[in-house]
């Protein structure tokens, strides 16, 4: 453990943090946040240490007594403008994936594993939204969308996590904001599977998922008519060739016949320059699934 940092494992609490903040993740997410882009003078590990448990421990209320902490944990002196010009919009960025961290491995006790058939997924997770009524006296503010007269409302988007056992994040947005626009995908969706509804339906959004690693449940349109790329099962004996054809070219001759394929889902990519570009990606359609 580097300078500076090793004293913090002495106590229980101490000891749970280490194994719970390990060196090499706090340096990933310090890049990735951009909080550090070369690591010179400042050392994200033992400033994530002096802001973490030097703050709350010593009650320090100033930067200059952070800074003055962090100098003897580190065994450096560095200048009040570079420590200063730390403290920006990056850091919070950090601060927070470090909680979010922090929260998930606490949520990670025995009564809230996955079951076995889940657990190669980190979590299952959900998203959706809600209009709530406020006063009439926020209406400029939080103006109603929806309604014929003065009134307020928001949205209230939420992500909820099955292994927390509760919500991930909460957003407070304008009432007329767009479902899709109420979920940021990034890298925090790697290993989980996120449940959304028909308002999230949208081909762009599900290849943000895959290509960041996580896993999406979806209803299926259906105006919506994919190419089946592959057969996976097909249930009741029926001897037909379902590969090459789009959905609404098959009948299904009873009611409980079922098949599992592989449909290739085309859209365009986000335009870049004026110039948009086609795209397509492959999923799985599971039987059961059509939604109008």
């Amino acid at each position: 453990m580097p300078n500076g940092v090793s004293q913090f494992g002495k106590g229980i609490v101490e000891q749970e943090l280490t194994r719970m903040f390990e060196p090499k993740w706090i340096r990933a997410v310090a890049k990735e946040s951009g909080l550090i882009e070369r690591e010179r003078k400042i050392d994200p590990l033992v400033m994530f240490w002096t802001l973490a448990i030097g703050y709350g421990s010593q009650l320090y209320r100033t930067l200059g007594e952070l800074k003055s902490e962090y100098e003897v944990r580190g065994k450096v002196s560095i200048s009040d403008s570079i420590w200063h010009d730390r403290f920006t919009p990056e850091l919070v960025k950090f601060l927070k994936q470090c909680v979010i961290h922090g929260i998930e491995h606490i949520s990670q006790e025995p009564s809230r594993v996955l079951g076995e058939r889940l657990s190669a997924f980190r979590d299952v997770m959900i998203q959706d939204s809600t209009i709530i009524r406020l006063l009439e006296s926020l209406a400029e503010k939080w103006p109603s969308t929806r309604s014929k007269r003065v009134a307020a409302c928001v949205k209230v988007s939420f992500l909820t996590s099955i292994v927390a056992n509760g919500p991930k994040s909460i957003s407070i947005l304008p009432e007329n904001t767009s479902e899709v626009k109420t979920l940021k995908i990034g890298p925090w969706i790697k290993n989980r599977i996120l449940f959304v509804d028909l308002g999230f339906y949208k081909y762009q959004l599900f290849s943000r998922i895959a290509e960041n690693g996580g896993y999406l449940v979806s209803l299926l349109k259906s105006n919506s008519n994919p190419l089946i790329v592959g057969i996976n099962q097909v249930r009741n004996g029926r001897d037909i060739d379902l590969k090459g054809k789009y959905l609404k070219d098959i009948k299904l001759e009873k009611s409980d016949d079922i098949f599992d394929v592989n449909v290739e889902l085309s859209f365009d990519r986000r335009s870049y320059r004026g110039e948009s570009k086609k795209d397509s990606k492959v999923f799985r359609l599971l039987p059961n699934i059509i939604q109008n």
